[in-house]
């Protein structure tokens, strides 16, 4: 599919919904780390740790009308059609190593998530971290060398895998902001792509926080 040592970010989020944050987050990760293709790869609505208000066929939808003019992003709904137990992102990053074998793939988190693997929270977190590359971004003022000499597992890896990225600049509207907003009768419109927007307005979605759409 790439050319051979083609780099890639896989950036995976549930995208409920997609916002300009995410598209922003993409492209200065693309441009900082010299990757030539992100791809947006949304979370299933059948894993038992999300809690998501639309189903997988609006959120794909609107990645791809976010992503649609930008060559470099790509969306991958592998997560959708995983079968249970094979949804961690371990098993993800193995079929994506399949399907590009010439590519050099890189998994996309904030250092959040770099704490709640430090602290156990995550399924085949020493397989997922012994057989990846990393691009780690700054959230919340956490400190990413800390958390990773503090972990024995991130610590007894820390061989240049991980490439820690400060993006200068914190923009943390959320997903879950947009969606209070419009439930509420609130107006976030600038705050993702236009063509989303107008999608959320044409199905009617999270008007109702508790209701979860599938189409």
């Amino acid at each position: 599919m790439f050319e051979k040592g083609a780099k890639v970010g896989i950036y995976g989020s549930s995208f409920d919904p997609v916002t300009n944050v995410h598209l922003w987050t993409a492209s200065t990760v693309a441009h900082r780390k010299k990757l030539d293709f992100i791809i947006f790869l949304p979370s299933s609505d059948k894993r038992r740790d999300k809690q998501l208000q639309t189903g997988d066929a609006h959120r794909s939808e609107m990645v791809q009308l976010a992503i649609r003019e930008n060559s470099k992003f790509m969306l991958d709904t592998y997560e959708f059609q995983a079968l249970p137990g094979k949804h961690y992102t371990y098993y993800t990053m193995e079929y994506l190593k399949d399907i590009l074998p010439d590519a050099e793939l890189y998994f996309i988190m904030g250092a959040d998530l770099l704490v709640d693997i430090a602290a156990g929270e995550w399924m085949m977190a020493e397989e997922l971290i012994r057989s990846n590359q990393f691009i780690i971004m700054a959230r919340n003022n956490i400190d990413m060398l800390g958390t990773i000499a503090k972990s024995p597992l991130l610590r007894n890896y820390d061989d240049g895998r991980f490439q820690l990225l400060d993006k200068g600049l914190s923009m943390e509207i959320s997903s879950t902001y947009i969606r209070e907003e419009l439930s509420r009768g609130g107006e976030p419109r600038y705050l993702l792509p236009t063509s989303c927007y107008n999608y959320i307005k044409n199905h009617h979605l999270y008007h109702n926080k508790s209701s979860k759409i599938k189409e």
